[in-house]
Parts: C-alpha cells; sequence; structure tokens
C-alpha cells in the first residue's frame, strides 16, 4: 500500500469484524494505519484480518467483549504494545433490542447499555494515556438518526444512542485541552448485519427494508463504506477545527417530518 493520510497512525476499532467497523478496518488500514479489531466475532475478525494483510496492510484481532472493562483494557494495551502506540479509538460496537420496554429483562437493558455505551467510556478510560502522547489524536463515536429522534419498538437502543451524543460532547470538551478531537457520526439506514436482524423481526426484512426507504427522500439505503468514509474524515487533520459535534449521514432521512419517495432517484441503483 502507499502512503495515506493515516500513515503511522495506530487505530482501535470496535465492532471492526463487521458493518460499519469493518468498513472502517479496511479503509484506515489502504489509507496506512496499523488497524486493532475489538470483537467477539472470530471467524469474522480473523477474516477481515485476513483481507487487510492480503491488501498490503497491517491488522491484528483482540477478542474483546467490549461491556467488559478488563476486556477493553487488555485490547488497549496489546493494540499499543502490538504497533507501539495508539492516535486514533473508533467505536463501532453495537447491538440492538427490540420490544416494548415493560417486556424487558434487566439484562437486556443491561447489556445493550454495555455494548453500545459503556464501552465507549472503558475505550477513553484505558486509551487516553497513549493518545495524550500525541498532538493530535481522535475518537469517533457511531451513533444513530436515533441520537436525534424516537424509533418504535428500540427504547434502549434510542436512549444508549442519545446518549453516545452527549458523551461525545463531554469527551471533546474535556479533553480538547491535550490535543484530542472527539465527535459524533449518526447515520441513517445503512445496510448492516444488525440492521437486517433489527428488520427480520418483522418477519419479511426485505419489504421492511423497501417501505423504510421510501421514507428517505435519496431512495437508498446507505453502504458501510459511505459510514467508513465519513469515520476517516474526523480521523484525519481533513477535518481540523470540528470537534463536539455530530456528523448525520442519513440521505436526507431526518430532513422532514413527513416524507414518501415516489420512483426512483438517481442515488438508486437501476432496476
Amino acid at each position: 500500500m502507499g502512503k495515506g493520510r493515516l500513515q503511522d497512525q495506530v487505530v482501535w476499532i470496535s465492532g471492526g469484524a463487521s458493518g460499519m467497523g469493518q468498513a472502517s478496518a479496511e479503509l484506515f488500514a489502504s489509507e496506512g494505519a496499523s488497524v486493532a479489531i475489538a470483537d467477539i466475532q472470530d471467524d469474522r475478525a480473523q477474516d477481515v484480518v485476513s483481507s487487510i494483510e492480503e491488501a498490503g496492510g497491517n491488522a491484528k484481532f483482540h477478542k474483546c467483549d467490549v461491556s467488559c472493562e478488563e476486556d477493553v483494557k487488555k485490547s488497549i494495551l496489546a493494540t499499543a504494545k502490538d504497533f507501539g502506540g495508539l492516535q486514533i479509538l473508533v467505536n463501532c460496537a453495537g447491538i440492538v433490542h427490540v420490544g416494548p420496554l415493560h417486556e424487558y429483562e434487566e439484562q437486556d437493558w443491561d447489556l445493550l447499555m454495555g455494548v453500545n455505551l459503556k464501552s465507549i467510556y472503558f475505550s477513553l478510560k484505558h486509551g487516553i494515556r497513549y493518545l495524550r502522547k500525541h498532538d493530535r489524536s481522535y475518537i469517533v463515536n457511531i451513533g444513530s438518526v436515533g441520537s436525534f429522534i424516537g424509533q418504535a419498538q428500540t427504547p434502549a437502543y434510542t436512549t444508549s444512542k442519545h446518549a453516545v451524543l452527549g458523551l461525545s460532547r463531554s469527551i471533546a470538551l474535556d479533553y480538547a485541552k491535550d490535543g484530542l478531537r472527539c465527535n459524533c457520526i449518526c447515520p441513517g439506514i445503512t445496510d448492516t448485519p444488525m440492521l437486517r436482524y433489527h428488520l427480520s423481526q418483522s418477519g419479511d426484512a426485505d419489504t421492511a427494508l423497501s417501505d423504510r426507504l421510501r421514507r428517505v427522500p435519496t431512495g437508498a439505503a446507505l453502504l458501510p463504506e459511505d459510514i467508513a468514509r465519513s469515520v476517516l474524515y474526523l480521523c484525519c487533520e481533513d477535518s481540523a477545527g470540528i470537534t463536539g459535534t455530530s456528523l448525520v449521514v442519513d440521505g436526507g432521512y431526518t430532513t422532514a417530518a413527513e416524507w414518501e419517495t415516489i420512483g426512483n432517484t438517481r442515488f438508486m441503483e437501476d432496476k
């Protein structure tokens, strides 16, 4: 690989074995970064590492339950040891639970908050000692359009994503003096395994996706690679001066209270 925008940088990516995390890992590696993938999906993560290495990049997998502080600590320590430092944290790990709030078990709530929210706290807590060693360092957290609006049947997920945005702002304020910039990406309907799982709860994932996309002005689902490019932008000096903010990448989904896309748009694939 030739030199890129992240040459000689080290990035730790939670949830890097699939979806937006995988796309970010592969893009960051192509831009010259050494990539540590923190995930619980062994086989998928190893496939991502192999793909990066075959393309000439540098990556390692650390099995990590991001809701467990000791796992996150060990993963970050190993990353710094393997690659000689750490400049970037990308918190992509996330899960969803579908159902009305009164049917949640306490462990359902706690697990979701552990993966979606507490993991960010753990990554900062154990990563800051390395981030502070550099004049410039970066954290990007994956929120959601659900960071701003409610979504039916996902009360814990929506709550967690509102909190991710608030936590990102707090990190940006408290650590700017250390040269750290922290921002939040808020994706709309993105075709990931988690989205497919969510939609499958309706009984017909394809129909549910088509119905949702009619509420998007572009009429098209985002790809994980679309989100990865936004993450990259906020993890280098292309975005100098931007911190404590959110970047909404949603095809216009949150632009209007009511919308129905009729027919094809130029953002959609030919059919």
